[in-house]
This record gives C-alpha cells, structure tokens and sequence, in this order.
C-alpha cells in the first residue's frame, strides 16, 4: 500500500512552543484512524520507517511528533516533565484537523510510552485504544530502585539526550555507552560523573540526583501518573521484558487496572530494554489490537490475556491473568554451610563479609537501560569475598518459578547506611551459574541491632530444571548499576568519605533470611 507523508506539520503548544510532526497515511484512506506517537528521538530514521510507513501500510494514518527541545521542535527538553501538557496540547490541536477522523490511538516504547500516559487518563474517550512496550506510567521508582539509585541507567540515558542534542550527533548510542562507562570508572563522586560522561552538567541528572527524597514533591508529581492508571478509560496492551529496567513498575500498571475492573493484555518475553526482537513482536500485537479495537476485526486477539515466556522452559505460555492462578509460595532460607534449603535453619552464628565503597562490589548483568541485560555467569562475581554465596541441593523435579519474588534478610552492619542486594542464580549441572532475578533495599538505622530488610526482586517466569540448583547472591553493592553506598548520610550530591561496612547476614531461628519464590506446580 502507498504512503503519503507530510513533513513538518507546526504544532503550537501554550506559552508560543512550536512543535513539529509528520502523518503518515495510507494514499487512499482518507479518515483513517490516527495512531499518536511523542518521541523524545526522532520522529523519521526507524521511527518512520517501522511505525509511520509500518501502521499507514496497514490502513491507519500515523501522527509522529518531535517532543519539545529536539529534531526541530522547539523549546528546551525538560525530561518527563512537559509531556503531559505538550501531549494535550497536540491532542487539542489535532482535534482541529480535517484528516482527524474523532478516534484515536497511542503506541509507542520507553520513553514513548511514558508519553501515553500522561495523557491517558485526561484524554476523554476518544482515546480508544492504548499499546505500550517497555514503559511504565512513572520512571522515579525505576531511577531509585529500592531506595538506591539506578546510576548507569540514569546517566546512560542523560548522556544520550545530550549527545542528541548536538547539530552532529554521529552514533550517539554508542557514544552514550562508552561515555558512561569510562563515568562510572573514574572513580569520582555520582555529582561529577555528568562531566566526566558529557563535558559539562548535566540538568535532569542533577536534578535526579536532588529530588529523590520525597516523591510527593512537586518535581515528581509534574512526572508520575501512576495514582490516575486507574482512570483511563482506553483499552490498553502491555509489552514489557523479563530483564528491562521498568517491568516492576510496568506489572504494578496492570495490576493497577485490574483492581480498576479493567481487562489490560499482558505479554513479557526474554528481552531487554534495546533488544530488537521485541520490535516485530510489538508491531504485530499493536496491529492485532489496533485493528480490534478501531475497526471492529476482533478476530485477531489471542484467547489469553497474559502471555508469557518461561525461560529455562524456552516456551511460552498463555495465562488468564498476572499473578498467574494457582501459584503458591514456596520460602527459601539461608542455612549454615553457605546452603540453601526450605527447611527452617537451625541455630547457627552470622555469615559476614566487608562492603568497601572506595572499592564497590560489581555487577554482572541485571537490568540496566542501554546495555545488552540477558543472564551472564556469576562464578567471577561469586568468587568474592564480599558476596555470600548460598546454593540448594539439586532440584530432582523441574520447578517453575512465575511472579513476583521477594526476600526477607536479616543483617547486623558497622554503619547505619547499607544497601542489601539479593540475587537468585540458576546453577546448571556443569557448575555455571546464570543471574535469573535481582533486587536491592538501601537501608539506614542507627540502632546498631539487626535489622530486618524486605527486598522486593525483578518478576520471574522461570524453569529451575532438574538437576540444576537454585542459588542466593547476598551483597551490599552492585556498581555501577547502582550508585557506591557511602556509608554515610551525605547525600548523592555531596563529596564526603567513604566509610567501610563489615556486615552479617543471619540464617537462625530467631532471624530466618530467605528467599520466596512463587512456584507453579
């Protein structure tokens, strides 16, 4: 099918902004459907060749709109902060148009999406139809991921719109990756890597940086709509990946319009959040959904709502629901002997192990925004001394692993500041061990006691095969996905010492550390 573009379409936001879009339409479907995007990217290069050119050739006319402050329109970015009157703004004046036919659809990844709901719940029922990917209605939670912050994905993301930015912008991704990482090497305080990675400072950044304290400030509620997920009216599907930096928050998005009453589809599949093979996958279930929920062709929606793959199974499952049904939680405590079992432990003295933040415990994979987050083997970060290692007996029976997974860790620390990171690990027969799912809890109490620390980890859907064993990574850092803890209450935007932490992590009767795992029979 033909398709007709026009460039440049000036669009006029309140206070004299212009910003600029292109229509796609298909060269005989006059009052075709509109499907909106808002991108912070771009709106030609893949944006236009997959979505605009992909979605007009499907019968729909397809509005791609530069957000403020870049690729022509004007205005200064300010990240996440503007899109919900901008998104208005363009919904208002496309009301205008004599191409728009009064009904209309968003789609879009990331930072896309995010677009779609700050709008979502304000755009009146016009808004029929909603397919997001990858996203979640706030990104603070995702910034400040169990109270720590999410470093490399912040300053990844911030060097990147800066190198956009620029009149000669070259391969700004790579660019943004190499930056980043020679940042977070230097060895400098979380103030001063913008300039390492940039040249100068960087505003969002230090902003992130500044107002992570309280999320009722008003810098947070000019960018969070996760409180109004429950009023939109749209109908809405979800992409989302098992390792992308925004699938907890994602998941609450669809839990959130459940309790609602509301019907969301939900598909989460063994990607990352630049994997490019969820791209054909949110093309064709965006089509399917558009086409149902536009044109009345129903005929092409799956049966089950929830979609899921099971890695370790290599299958994927249809389910009727998430949490899916019939899950029952199976707890795995910490034992003496650096085991692992479902059996309470008995009494036993505390592991223990020193946290140095001049020499930060590392990562190896887990969810990070602009790297390659599929599982890698652990046995290098294993070898440490400062991560406790616990493993399982080998499992005689597959076990599947489906929902959220959490821990309850009982820890003594030197320092009333202590990040408590936990991670589960799928150990093959061979001996190698592959991260499944992680999370961290930043702590602070000055008692001196032992504090117990709920730590919420990444969703799974995962077979544990026979055979293999189940093992838990305890630590106190996971640099740089998150920032070094100081051991001190010196904010991130201060310069201070770095105090070392000697912890113990608990495994007794009176202080059962475990993990739980939601487990499928």
């Amino acid at each position: 099918m033909r398709v007709r573009i026009q460039r440049d379409l000036v669009v006029p936001m309140p206070g004299g902004v212009d910003l600029l879009a292109d229509l796609y339409s298909p060269a005989q479907g006059s009052g075709a459907p509109v499907i909106l995007m808002r991108s912070p990217y771009g709106r030609r290069g893949p944006f236009g060749w997959m979505y605009g050119r992909g979605f007009a050739r499907r019968g729909f006319q397809v509005l791609i709109q530069s957000c403020r402050g870049g690729f022509g329109s004007g205005g200064r970015l300010d990240p996440l902060g503007d899109e919900h009157d901008d998104g208005l703004a363009t919904i208002a004046w496309m009301r205008r148009q004599p191409w728009y036919p009064g009904r209309f659809a968003m789609f879009g990844p990331s930072y896309l999406g995010f677009t779609q709901w700050a709008v979502a719940p304000y755009a009146g029922p016009e808004l029929v139809a909603m397919a997001t990917q990858i996203t979640a209605s706030q990104f603070r939670d995702a910034a400040y991921v169990g109270g720590a912050f999410a470093l490399e994905s912040t300053l990844s993301w911030t060097t990147l719109t800066d190198a956009l930015s620029r009149p000669f912008k070259g391969p700004a991704l790579l660019t943004a990756q190499r930056q980043t990482r020679r940042a977070v090497l230097s060895g400098r305080a979380p103030k001063e890597l913008d300039r390492v990675s940039s040249g100068h400072a960087l505003g969002f950044y230090q902003d992130l940086l500044s107002h992570h304290a309280d999320p009722a400030a008003p810098y947070w509620s000019r960018r969070d709509f996760s409180a109004d997920v429950a009023d939109v009216g749209a109908e809405v599907t979800m992409l989302g990946g098992w390792y992308d930096v925004f699938l907890p928050w994602q998941l609450q998005d669809y839990l959130t319009m459940r309790r609602a009453g509301r019907r969301p589809y939900l598909t989460v599949g063994p990607w990352f959040h630049l994997d490019v093979r969820h791209g054909p996958v949110a093309m064709a279930e965006a089509t399917a959904w558009f086409r149902a929920h536009l044109l009345g062709e129903r005929s092409g929606l799956r049966a089950d709502p929830v979609r899921l793959y099971v890695t370790g199974a290599g299958e994927w499952r249809g389910y009727p629901d998430w949490p899916v049904p019939g899950a029952r939680t199976r707890t795995w405590f910490l034992q003496p002997g650096y085991n692992l079992g479902e059996g309470a432990p008995p009494p036993s003295e505390p592991d223990g192990f020193r946290y140095h933040p001049a020499h930060p415990t590392p990562v190896l994979g887990g969810p990070v925004l602009l790297a390659d987050s599929r599982p890698r083997d652990q046995r290098r970060l294993e070898a440490r001394r400062d991560v406790l290692v616990y493993t399982s007996r080998p499992m005689r029976a597959h076990t599947e692993v489906i929902g959220p997974v959490s821990a309850t860790v009982f820890v003594r620390s030197s320092t009333p500041y202590t990040d408590v990171v936990v991670r589960v690990c799928d150990v093959d027969p061979a001996g190698r061990s592959l991260n499944v799912c992680e999370g961290v809890r930043r702590v602070s109490d000055a008692s001196g006691g032992v504090r117990r620390v709920e730590v919420e980890l990444w969703p799974v859907a995962h077979r544990f095969r026979r055979g293999h064993r189940i093992r838990v990574h305890v630590a106190a850092g996971a640099y740089p996905t998150i920032a070094r803890n100081p051991g001190t209450a010196l904010p991130l935007t201060g310069n201070g010492p770095l105090v070392p932490a000697d912890v113990e992590v608990f495994h007794s009767p009176e202080y059962p550390s475990a993990v739980h795992l939601p487990t499928v029979s």
